[in-house]
């Protein structure tokens, strides 16, 4: 079965990439052709772990092409895959003009029944533009091919990413006709071989499902934030609460730590994309707001710490930053809670230093040479006025307190992720401020 991928981001790479694993040939487009150029090199332009080799392995086995030229990739294919970005417009609402150019492309490049299916997390009522898209370049030809439409979202966690898409919790997709629900059941049957379960509903309700989804993490992860703020005030620890509620089968323990705030390519835009189509619907979505309203407030609260300790006068001092990317393993620094943090000390008159294992490269189209870049988390605390632990990456989990120490000249450490035990911390000499912890 051969398909077509468009758009060679983290989503159509992933997708590519599992979909040729599991046999399918699999052709992948992009307007890059510097991209494409590295990608048929074996040069990967994303971190996510096992991606490389994945890539590297079907490739080799003439599964999986990388190519600029749509027309070529289209021919003979059962499906094309729509998987290029939808960044948030300045209203908030989702910028199709990305998937409605690809489906102008297809438009323009169809010789055969086909199922055009969005991948991309788009708002309800894309899949009808995307028709409508494709239907006019038809017509502009004066041709009559049939095709359908199909709404596919993705749930990768990025860092986890590939094991999400071989070992999915469900696979979703809204069709409207029977002949697109064989094509896409044929081709995830290796999932369902696998047991798998496969949801096929209408297009409308498949595409609001990944925005419920997402904003439903988004919005037990602000509770549990909002919770922290208490709990710092009252005297609870929000570590004990989270426990105490999670082991509730009812809730659950995913999604309940407390922290600096989400970040990434998909929860701050979806949330905004979600109370955006409830305004054109006429649907106050005021719990969605209150989560976005929360994570904002969130994202500042480290460096409103390290503001209280040094009594507002932080100006000349450093600090360290152990991790950029908003999350581990991964170097995508979107919406990344360090680019608010570090904002807020340089704002404040501070020097930074910082250190993450993949982000750097990344981190340095943001900030240039506004701070310095370590090359290992103990560099960074060279002559550090205070530690800002900011993405939980394994290897920052143990301290060596002994080194810490003596490079340091003020011992303190702001614990953005709550993964060190404060008692520990202030018995090594110390001083430690978590996330809703007395």
């Amino acid at each position: 079965m051969k398909i077509t991928i468009v758009g060679t981001g983290y989503v159509g790479l992933v997708t590519g990439a599992c979909f040729a694993e599991t046999g399918a040939t699999v052709h992948c487009v992009d307007i890059d052709k510097e991209k494409i150029d590295k990608l048929n090199q074996g040069i990967v332009p994303i971190y996510e772990p096992g991606l490389d080799e994945m890539i590297d392995r079907n490739m080799k086995k003439n599964r999986l092409f990388f190519t600029t030229d749509i027309s070529e990739a289209l021919k003979d294919s059962e499906a094309a895959f729509i998987c290029v970005g939808t960044p948030s417009d300045k209203d908030g609402s989702a910028d199709l003009r990305y998937v409605l150019s690809v489906a102008h492309d297809i438009g323009k490049n169809l010789d055969h029944y086909m199922v055009v299916v969005t991948k991309s997390t788009v708002p309800i009522g894309t899949s009808e533009k995307v028709r409508a898209a494709v239907q006019e370049e038809l017509d502009k030809r004066g041709v009559n091919i049939e095709f359908d439409v199909a709404s596919n979202p993705e749930f990768l966690k990025e860092g986890d990413a590939i094991n999400d898409f071989m070992k999915p919790d469900r696979i979703v997709i809204g069709t409207d006709n029977p002949r697109a629900e064989e094509v896409l059941r044929r081709l995830y049957k290796p999932f369902l071989l696998n047991g798998h379960p496969i949801l096929f509903m209408d297009i409308p309700s498949a595409e609001m499902t990944k925005y419920a989804a997402n904003a439903m993490l988004a919005t037990r992860i602000s509770f549990m934030n909002e919770l922290a703020r208490l709990c710092e005030r009252v005297g609870a620890d929000i570590n004990w609460v989270r426990k105490g509620i999670g082991s509730d089968p009812r809730i659950g323990p995913k999604f309940l730590y407390a922290g600096i705030g989400y970040g990434g390519s998909c929860f701050p835009k979806d949330v905004k994309a979600l109370i955006k189509t409830g305004e054109e619907n006429g649907v106050d979505l005021s719990i969605i707001k209150a989560v976005e309203n929360v994570n904002n407030t969130q994202k500042k609260i480290l460096v409103q710490k390290v503001l209280n300790h040094y009594n507002g006068q932080i100006k000349g001092k450093i600090f360290s930053i152990w991790g950029l990317s908003f999350k581990p393993n991964t170097d995508d620094m979107r919406e990344a809670p360090a680019i608010d943090i570090i904002n807020g000390l340089l704002e404040h008159g501070a020097q930074v230093k910082a250190y993450d294992p993949v982000a750097t490269e990344n981190a340095k189209k943001i900030f240039g040479d506004k701070i310095e870049y370590c090359a290992d988390q103990y560099e960074a605390l060279i002559d550090s006025d205070g530690l800002l632990l900011v993405t939980e990456w394994n290897e920052f989990r143990f301290i060596n307190y002994k080194v810490a120490s003596r490079l340091m000249r003020n011992k303190v450490i702001f614990d953005g992720r709550n993964i060190y035990e404060p008692k520990e911390v202030r018995e090594k000499g110390f001083v430690y401020y978590g996330i809703g912890r007395p």
